[in-house]
C-alpha cells in the first residue's frame, strides 16, 4: 500500500524555491533541501525525482508568484511608462524578505554551469523570452517606431531587467532608481 504524504507539496516547493532563491541552484545541497523543506530525501526523490525536478517545480512556483506583475504588465495601457512601472514593481518584488534576493531566474542563470540539465536551461530561458515579447508588444503600441527599433529596444529592456535584478541585491534604492530612470530616458 502506498504511503500517504504527510506534507503539502505546494508548501515544500515554496520552501525549496526560497532556498534556491537565497543560495542558488549549485550551492543548494540535498541536505539543505531536506532541512529546509522538513521532509526526508526519500520523500523528495519520491515526489520530485531529483534536485533538478524539484528546481523545475520551484521555477513554476516562482513564475506563479510573478503572475500578478506579468498580468499588470500585459494589461498596461501606458506604453513605455507601463514597462517602467514593471521595473519598479519588480524591484519591490525582488526584495522578498528584505534581504534583496534579486530574481531566481537571473540568479540561477548567472551561476549555472554549461553542462547543466537541458530542461533547466530551457526553463531559465523561457521566462526572459516571454517578458521580452511582452515588452516588444507594448513598444509596438507606438506607431512611430519601426520594427527594427522595437526589436532593439525590447532587447535593451530585457538585458536592463537582468542587470536590474542583480543590482537589487547590492545597490541602494537611490542607485536603483537612477538606473531605472536612465534606462527609460531615451525610449
Amino acid at each position: 500500500m502506498p504511503r500517504t504524504k504527510k506534507y503539502s507539496e505546494a508548501e515544500v516547493i515554496e520552501k525549496a524555491m526560497n532556498l534556491f532563491w537565497r543560495n542558488g541552484y549549485e550551492t543548494t545541497s540535498m541536505q539543505m533541501l531536506e532541512n529546509e523543506m522538513g521532509i526526508n530525501k526519500f520523500s523528495i526523490y519520491s515526489s520530485f525525482g531529483n534536485k533538478n525536478g524539484l528546481f523545475l517545480e520551484s521555477i513554476k512556483c516562482y513564475r506563479q508568484k510573478l503572475d500578478g506583475l506579468i498580468g499588470k504588465l500585459k494589461a498596461t495601457e501606458y506604453g513605455v511608462d507601463g514597462i517602467k512601472e514593471y521595473f519598479y514593481d519588480f524591484v519591490e518584488f525582488s526584495k522578498g524578505d528584505q534581504n534583496g534576493k534579486g530574481c531566481l531566474i537571473n540568479n540561477t542563470a548567472n551561476e549555472i554551469r554549461e553542462d547543466a540539465d537541458e530542461q533547466i536551461k530551457i526553463a531559465l530561458s523561457n521566462f526572459p523570452k516571454q517578458v521580452r515579447e511582452i515588452f516588444a508588444g507594448i513598444l509596438r503600441q507606438d506607431k512611430n517606431k519601426d520594427k527594427e527599433t522595437i526589436e532593439r529596444q525590447a532587447d535593451f529592456l530585457i538585458i536592463s531587467m537582468f542587470g536590474l535584478s542583480s543590482a537589487t541585491r547590492v545597490f541602494k534604492k537611490s542607485q536603483i532608481d537612477n538606473f531605472i530612470e536612465n534606462t527609460f530616458k531615451n525610449l
